[in-house]
Formats: structure tokens, sequence, C-alpha cells
């Protein structure tokens, strides 16, 4: 039952694709890094006719062996390494993610998988593969894992801003698109209204549907909400709006920034994703049966899960009983955590909660009265716009069936519970950095093992502990402005 949804166009043969590359010369590929970040590169037409009619093509392995700015990992990993000689993976074309780049003269492009060349096994750490993995598990069930993504993104421009100027000024006192706290505002879209309006316009040419486009509350921020569809789709579309945002940016002179937290006394960006199953009938599964709409469920946990079916229960408790082990799948940097320093004052939860219709909670649920039951969903708010989103929708899947079929029981009161009575003690916090979330992730005992593997947990938080490492051995401007002169 996995299905993906193809994209418009897309070539269900070779004969079609020869047919749809008929008057192009050469096509770009790109697969995906553990940080999200896009890894591809031009091909021939003819090398990539030959790749797409047999396994695939060879992609240097070192995309798994390097951290986003191209340094080797503190220490060696399986995948990639001096001793396999940073060897090639196969690199296997997804026909059905075929789009044309519309801003690069409507070039061709496909996203790849990777495998190991040896076995033909997907490489652990590849995030389109640990999706796919979701994904099975779920159809093993008879679901179909069906999401949504909302991004809010700073702006940042200063009339000709680019990457280069952007790096002379050490990345400090760069001036955001737009002035003000002005969320939802009619006005401020009147300045830049070029970029703004291409933003939306070149996604649906690109393939990727937008629900909503707006401000936000902050200077120059815009969030984007990208339409439901089934989980790989959504998760390609995710990283490649990132890249048409960048990529249509540089064409304004407006640098687009997914920074979780670019400024400590400011809301930061958001990632919040919007999950939901279909069942085998292609039902929601999350929605009640007809006997139970009017009243709600007479065996629901608590009121705020009265319209939340019996899946849609376990599937709760399993994603709050693991949200603590996976916090490196959901907020992978180090910044990311900062943004949930504030917890609700700034809508960015830090503790395991849910709760009907709660913007201040981890998972919210969305489900009647307010919204028909065929939208009952849940919305993990979590994580930030810096997510990479095929390990944060792996990991709210993959926690969410494991809730289903050990049919765990919602044990942990809604949100508002707290909030009347703040002298309770029994919330659960979130790791509060990414060293103390790698840690819980890495515990030999923990859920993140148990769903996703030793081999996927022991190389994702390598590069997660590379990354701390990082961190601690940084002297930030703070430390120098506080310690200088006094100390």
């Amino acid at each position: 039952m996995a299905t993906t949804s193809a994209t418009p166009g897309a070539p269900r043969s070779i004969d079609d694709l020869k047919e749809l590359l008929c008057s192009d010369v050469k096509v770009k590929v790109a697969g995906i890094d553990v940080d999200g970040v896009l890894r591809g590169k031009f091909m021939s037409k003819d090398k990539f006719l030959a790749a797409a009619a047999s396994e695939g093509f060879g992609f240097c392995s070192v995309i798994f062996g390097w951290d986003m700015h191209d340094s080797v990992y503190t220490r060696e990993l399986a995948i990639s390494n001096k001793e396999n000689g940073y060897c090639d993976l196969l690199a296997s074309i997804d026909l059905s993610t075929f789009r044309r780049i519309p801003w690069e003269n409507n070039v061709p492009f496909f996203l790849v998988s990777f495998f190991d060349p040896k076995t033909s096994a997907p490489i652990c750490a590849d995030p389109r593969g640990v999706l796919r993995k979701a994904i099975d598990n779920a159809a093993a069930h008879g679901m179909e894992c069906i999401s949504g993504v909302e991004f809010e993104a700073f702006q940042y421009f200063n009339f000709k801003e680019t990457p280069e100027s952007a790096a002379q000024k050490r990345f400090t006192q760069l001036q955001p698109l737009t002035p003000g706290m002005h969320g939802y505002s009619l006005l401020r879209t009147q300045l830049n209204q070029e970029y703004f309006h291409a933003l939306f316009d070149e996604s649906l040419k690109f393939g990727i549907d937008i629900e909503g486009h707006h401000t936000e509350t902050g200077p120059g921020v815009l969030e984007t909400a990208l339409a439901y569809t089934s989980a790989m789709r959504m998760a390609d579309n995710a990283i490649l709006y990132k890249f048409l945002a960048k990529s249509v940016g540089l064409k304004h002179g407006v640098l687009p920034s997914f920074m979780a937290k670019p400024w400590g006394n400011l809301p930061g960006c958001s990632g919040h994703i919007h999950v939901s199953l279909k069942d085998g009938e292609g039902h929601n599964a999350f929605s009640l049966s007809d006997v139970d709409r009017d009243r709600g469920r007479a065996n629901a946990a608590f009121e705020d899960t009265r319209y939340l079916s019996q899946i849609g229960e376990y599937f709760l408790a399993g994603v709050l009983d693991g949200l603590p082990d996976v916090m490196p799948m959901l907020v992978p940097t180090i910044n990311g955590y900062k943004r949930l320093v504030g917890g609700e004052a700034f809508w960015a939860p830090n503790a395991v909660t849910y709760g009907y219709d709660s913007r201040a909670a981890s998972v919210r649920i969305i489900s009647p009265p307010s919204v028909p039951p065929s939208a009952t969903r849940l919305e993990v708010r979590v994580p930030g716009a810096d997510m990479n989103p095929y390990f944060a929708l792996s990991a709210i899947f993959q926690l969410g069936m494991r809730g289903i079929t050990k049919q765990l029981k919602l044990t942990t009161p809604p949100i508002s519970t707290y909030q009347s009575y703040p002298a309770r003690k029994e919330v659960i916090l979130l790791p509060g950095s990414l060293a103390d979330a790698t840690s819980a992730m890495m515990r030999p005992d923990s859920i993140a093992r148990e769903v996703f593997g030793d081999g996927f947990v022991d190389h994702f938080g390598a590069t997660r502990e590379h990354e701390v490492r990082l961190w601690n051995a940084a002297v930030t401007n703070w430390e120098v402005e506080r310690y200088l002169e006094l100390a």
C-alpha cells in the first residue's frame, strides 16, 4: 500500500523518459545529506538515461562523511571514511520526482536515493531511505502516511545582499527585508512584492503546491504552508522549497534563512508538521466513525481526545512516549534549542505536552468541532525551520506507529491541566541542548534505537556529536563582550 505521489508529468517508463527529455541536453540530479542539504550535479542526457535504465550511477559517499560546511567529521563513520577511500555509493534515480526548474531555463530535475553498491541495501542514513522505511512500516499495517509542513523564514536584504556580502559582514548587522512585527500584514507584502509573489508562483511551476503564504510576526518573516500530500512527496516538497526560496532570493537580492533562532529576543522560525494516516479505504484513520461523530468517543482518555479516534490516540501516545529520545531528528542544530528556551512564551514548546487546538503544546490536536472530521490531524510543533523534513517525518510516523502496534495508553493529561494547576510537577521537559538530546538518542535502551536501529542512530548521533564538539570549541561574541574587560 505504500505510495508515492508522483509529480505531474512524471515518466512511468524509460520510453516515457526518453520522450520527455527529447529536446534536452542535460539533467540536474540531487540527493540529500543528513543536514538536509541538497547535494547534486548536472549529467549529460545520455549518461542520465543510461543510469535511469540501470540500477543508478556512482555518487561519492563523502556527502555522508562531512558536515554542511564540507568538514570531515571529528571521528570517521562507517559509510564514508579513509579506510574505504570515500568510495562511491549507488545513486538510484526516482523518476516519480520529475520536475523542471523554472528559474533555470526549465532544466529537468530528479531526486535520487542512496544504496550500498555491494549489497543494494539502502544506506542507513540516507534521508529518503529512512523515510521510506517509515512509510513501508505504516503500509504493512494498512496505513498511508499523509503530511503537511509550515515554514517560517527570516528574509534578509541590503539592496544587493548576497552570500558574499553577508560573509564579508560576518553575518552581523544584516538588514531585515521589512521592519517591525507585522504578522498577516497585507501592507508589508507591498514591499518587495516581486520576490513575495515569485516564491508562490515559482513554487507552483516547480511542482510544490502551496496552501498559504503570508507575513509572520517578526522583521522580514514569511510563513509558507505547503499543501497536504503523501509523506515522501511532502518531504521532497519541503526540502525543495528551501532550495527554491534561496534560489529565487538570489535573483531578487534577498538572502532567506531557515535558521531556527536568528535573534535572541524575538520568536524563532518554526517548521510545524501536520500528520494523519489513511486507512485501506482511503479514510482518515484519525477521524471518528459516523456513530461517534456527534458526541465524541465515550472511551477517550481525556476530553481533549474525545474527537480523535482510538487509533489516533494510540498514535499520539506513541509520539509523546518517544519524543525525548528522537529530538535530534526534530531539532538537529545547536541553534535550534535556543528557539525552545522561551517555551510557551514563544509558542515553541519545550516539554512533552499535547492539547486540543493548543499552540502552546508540543502536539496540537486538530479535530472537531473546530474542523470537519476528515481534517482531523496532529500538528507537531517542536521542529524548527532548520529541520531535515525526512528525518522529522520519519520520527513522527515511526513513533506513532509504535504507539498503534503497542496500543500505548495516553496517561499524560493535556496541557490545560498544567496551565490550570502550575504546581503539578509531572510534566516531562524535552532535552534543552543538542548535547543532551544526542545523549538521550544514543542511549543503549533508547526508543530511537528500537525504531530506527543501531546503524542509523550511531551514524546520525555521531554527526550531532561532531556539531556539539565544534560548538564547544567556539568562542562567541557574547563571551568576548561579557568577559574580555571584566573577567
